[in-house]
């Protein structure tokens, strides 16, 4: 058979795909994945071109309609997206040229956006994409111009429609393609109008008119959104008929010239008994993962409030930490930064670093005018986080004593390399494939905090293995006698005896397997473990490059083409190393990779929020991959494999 392969394998069989082919064969890349969260997504790529207009101060109106027919109309009365030829592409308009190519945009050189949301010039190419029907208005120098788009491609030429007078700006109708979402998913006019919404808190300057034609819908039928105040207006709204510790809500705009930045937020403290919330924006786009901008924010206040205390008098402020001053409260931060740096196209999480300073600049002096400026205030906040310190070391102590009881009456497994620390606190367990490099991993380990447990082998598949099976098996014997928790009914997370547990294994297919075994195991007899945020996976690179004395680790093949095409750029000569295992790797390397917190990447486990309450939730999936059924797990192959990029075998 092999030979066969090798014979049919030539010139003919390499796929070049052109345009716009790669969004529509694998839109997971652009935009996430196809689920509702995904559908969404498209209408904030082309309300945030709008935003960015209002931002950059050439809009200040903003429309958007939701018809009835699942299609959407945008449109702003900002410069309008420019219809002269392209110099690069002589005959093609600068519009078809953004319509129709990946990459290209305004936002990359930052003359014609300081800011922006859009970045990386893949927003509105992407939606034409993946829209069934599409088309753009243009109206500049008085004259407006439209062109039509289907699945990518211009499906028309660039039409001159006359003169208008009155009018300028984009506006943009498109209706989401059945073929990539399905026929059943509908954009909810609920979800757009909270989001266009909180758009309109997000800059002063904008007023947003919404429209909603869908019959049936709950959401309003027309609404204008205009927030002069900003954030303050957004909170103030939220918190209308609540009692709060501070009435008079901590809220300002910051304006940072020199680097052309803008901090804005409004926090305040309700019962602090209650949930709370934090959200946090990116030059308007929502980061619901946080970021380098949330940790500036938290730093400040906390070093504000400590200081406070220590001004005061009061020693235990000393002890308080982030989590103890925010929780309970309900927080909004929004910046605005050249040249953002975000995780992922979604852009769920800020990692521009110098965010952290900005937001804390702006925010600490004024924190500590805040405080002194009203000492009944200031002693309210004060006292509410010093009540959740002291509540936060009731439960350590708590759970110091009862880690302290399991380890006392429990036998723990031989093979554990238990951490000396008698507290969970900043502690945690790796469970790695092997003895070998379980040796590795107990050489590298910090011996006060980190344990080690070593497996042989692959574990069992619990998720096709009877109760009495799964009961009877050494290795999970091990790792449920190791955490303190019990299976099933009798997992109780308070007795967890480390606050992370963490998967460790080979980076290949084998240890991806491992992987997927353990994360079926905690996922089906442990599940609080993800629930609670415990659970992750390791991070170890692959490879290891050195030359004229420089050390860089890749995580896989196209991290080391990246660094051999920028920090090795040039060299003649790079040695490249390839791990063949954990095993094999130096202990003062894995150390440094894969288990310094300093300077290690771990992936925390969770269930997506697509997936939570889907027609297909992820038991049924667990199921059709690791279950006693093959059918299921060959429809499930036969049905993905078009969306594989690559092969590891």
């Amino acid at each position: 058979m092999s030979q066969i392969n090798e014979q049919n394998y030539d010139a003919s069989q390499i796929e070049v795909l052109e345009g716009l082919e790669p969004v529509r064969k694998r839109p997971g890349m652009y935009i996430g994945g196809t689920d509702e969260r995904a559908l969404h997504h498209l209408v904030s790529e082309i309300l945030d071109n709008s935003m960015d207009e209002a931002v950059a101060g050439h809009a200040n109106r903003i429309e958007l309609t939701i018809h009835n027919d699942n299609s959407i109309t945008i449109s702003d009365n900002g410069r309008g997206i420019p219809v002269d030829d392209h110099p690069k592409y002589p005959g093609k308009s600068a519009l078809e040229v953004i319509m129709t190519t990946l990459h290209s945009g305004g936002k990359f050189s930052g003359k014609a956006y300081e800011t922006s949301g859009g970045l990386h010039g893949v927003g509105i190419s992407v939606v034409n994409a993946l829209s069934e029907s599409m088309w753009v208005e243009v109206a500049r120098d008085k004259q407006l111009y439209k062109q039509e788009f289907a699945r990518g491609h211009a499906t028309s030429k660039l039409q001159n429609m006359g003169a208008v007078s009155n009018r300028r700006g984009t506006t943009v109708w498109f209706r989401p393609d059945p073929e990539i979402f399905g026929n059943s998913a509908k954009l909810k006019p609920a979800i757009l109008y909270e989001k266009t919404r909180s758009k309109a808190y997000l800059f002063r300057g904008v007023e947003i008119r919404w429209t909603n034609e869908v019959e049936g819908s709950k959401a309003p039928a027309d609404d204008v959104f205009h927030f002069p105040n900003g954030l303050a207006d957004f909170l103030s709204a939220e918190m209308k008929g609540k009692d709060l510790l501070n009435p008079d809500i901590f809220s300002g705009l910051v304006e940072i010239p020199d680097q052309k930045s803008k901090v804005e937020f409004a926090i305040c403290w309700p019962d602090m008994k209650s949930d709370g919330f934090s959200r946090s924006y990116c030059n308007t786009v929502i980061t619901p993962q946080g970021g380098t901008h949330e940790t500036g924010l938290r730093s400040a206040l906390t070093r504000s409030l400590k200081a406070y205390g220590e001004m005061i008098g009061n020693k235990q402020a000393a002890s308080i930490t982030a989590d103890d001053v925010l929780n309970g409260s309900c927080v909004l931060l929004s910046v605005f930064i050249p040249d953002p740096q975000f995780q992922g196209q979604t852009k769920d999480k800020l990692a521009t670093l110098s965010a952290s300073k900005v937001v804390d600049t702006a925010i600490k002096d004024r924190f500590d005018h805040y405080l002194t400026g009203d000492k009944a205030i200031a002693a309210e906040i004060l006292n509410a986080a010093l009540q959740n310190a002291e509540e936060r070391n009731r439960r350590r102590s708590a759970k110091e004593t009862s880690r302290k009881t399991a380890t006392q009456k429990t036998r723990l497994p031989g093979k554990l390399a238990d951490c000396s620390r008698r507290t969970s606190q900043d502690t945690e367990i790796f469970i790695v494939e092997g003895d070998s490099a379980g040796g590795s991993a107990k050489q590298g380990r910090h011996r006060e905090t980190q344990a080690i447990l070593p497996l042989r082998g692959k574990i069992l598949n619990v998720v096709s293995a009877t109760k009495d099976k799964i009961h009877a098996n050494s290795e999970i014997s091990d790792i449920t006698i190791a955490l303190g928790v019990g299976l099933g009914s009798q997992f109780n997370l308070d007795d967890l005896r480390y606050e992370r547990v963490i998967i460790m294994t080979d980076a290949d297919v084998d240890g991806a397997h491992i992987a997927a075994l353990l994360i079926s195991f905690f996922y089906t007899q442990m599940p609080g473990l993800i629930e609670s945020g415990s659970l992750y996976l390791a991070q170890p690179p692959l490879f290891r490059l050195s030359a004229g004395g420089k050390t860089e680790y890749a995580m896989d093949d196209p991290h080391k083409d990246r660094l051999l095409e920028t920090v090795f750029k040039g060299k003649s000569k790079v040695d490249i190393g390839r791990f063949k295992g954990l095993g094999e790797m130096p202990a003062a390397q894995l150390k440094e990779t894969t288990m310094n917190p300093a300077t290690r990447t771990l992936l925390q486990v969770t269930v997506p929020d697509a997936l939570v309450g889907a027609e297909n939730p992820v038991d049924i999936l667990v199921d059709q991959l690791m279950g006693k059924h093959a059918e299921a797990r060959f429809n499930f192959i036969s049905a993905n494999a078009t969306y594989v990029d690559e092969l590891d075998i």
